[in-house]
C-alpha cells in the first residue's frame, strides 16, 4: 500500500486526499486552516493543522516515511517553494506540486519537483501525450502504482448517472471531476448524469486505469 501526504486542502487537494484514501492508500492531510482540516478529517487516515513552511512541523509528522507528497497550494508561490524545499531536504522520494502559472512551474521544476500540475491551464492545454491508448487526453503519475487519467466519457456511459455506473465497484476507479465546455465539476454527486462532451477525470491504480481505456 502506498502512502501520501497532501498539503493544502482547497478543492484540488481535498479531492485528491479523499479519493486516494477511498482507494485504500494511507493519507496524511495537512493545512494551516483548521476548518479545511475538519472537513476531511473523517475521510482520510490522518488530518493535521500545521504549516508545511516549517520544516520541523514536517519532520515531526514523519513525512520522510511517505512515498509521495502532493503540494496543492498553487496560488502562493513562496509557500509552495518553501514547502518543496523542505520536502526535498527531508528526503520525500516523489513530489507532485500544483502551480499557478508557467513561471511558477519553471521555479518548481528547478527545485526538482517530479511532477508539476497547472489544473487551470491544463483544461485547454493537455500536459501529456503519455498515451496508453488513442483516446487518453492526459495522464498524471502520482506514484508507480497510482495515477490520474483524463479521458472522454465512454459511449456506454452517456445518459447514465454516476450511481448507475458504480465505477468504483465495477472498475476500481473514482471519478474526481468532470469537465465540459470549460467548466469543471469537482467531486460530482452520485446523481450527476453523463452527457455528450464530458471529460472524465478518474483516479485509480494502474490496473484500474487500463480497464477504463478499454471501454
Amino acid at each position: 500500500m502506498k502512502n501520501y501526504v497532501v498539503i493544502g486542502l482547497g478543492r484540488f487537494g481535498s479531492a485528491i486526499a479523499r479519493q486516494l484514501c477511498s482507494l485504500g492508500a494511507e493519507v496524511l492531510a495537512l493545512d494551516v486552516r483548521s476548518e479545511l482540516v475538519q472537513q476531511v478529517a473523517n475521510e482520510v487516515t490522518h488530518a493535521v493543522v500545521g504549516d508545511a513552511q516549517d520544516k520541523e512541523v514536517l519532520r515531526a509528522l514523519g513525512v520522510r516515511n511517505f512515498d509521495c507528497a502532493i503540494i496543492a497550494i498553487g496560488d502562493d508561490l513562496a509557500a509552495s517553494v518553501l514547502t518543496t524545499m523542505n520536502l526535498k531536504e527531508l528526503g520525500v522520494p516523489y513530489i507532485v506540486c500544483k502551480a499557478h502559472d508557467e513561471t511558477h512551474r519553471r521555479v518548481l521544476e528547478k527545485l526538482g519537483v517530479d511532477r508539476v500540475v497547472i489544473p487551470e491551464q491544463e483544461h485547454g492545454q493537455r500536459l501529456a501525450r503519455s498515451l496508453y491508448s488513442h483516446n487518453v487526453l492526459d495522464y498524471i503519475e502520482l506514484s508507480e502504482e497510482y495515477g490520474i487519467l483524463e479521458v472522454p466519457a465512454p459511449a456506454g456511459w452517456l445518459g447514465k448517472t454516476l450511481k448507475e455506473l458504480n465505477v468504483r465497484a465495477k472498475l476500481g476507479i473514482n471519478i474526481i471531476a468532470v469537465e465540459n465546455e470549460g467548466k469543471t465539476n469537482v467531486s460530482p454527486a452520485a446523481d450527476y448524469r453523463i452527457s455528450q462532451g464530458d471529460v472524465m477525470v478518474v483516479l485509480g491504480d494502474n490496473v484500474a486505469l487500463e480497464r477504463v481505456q478499454k471501454l
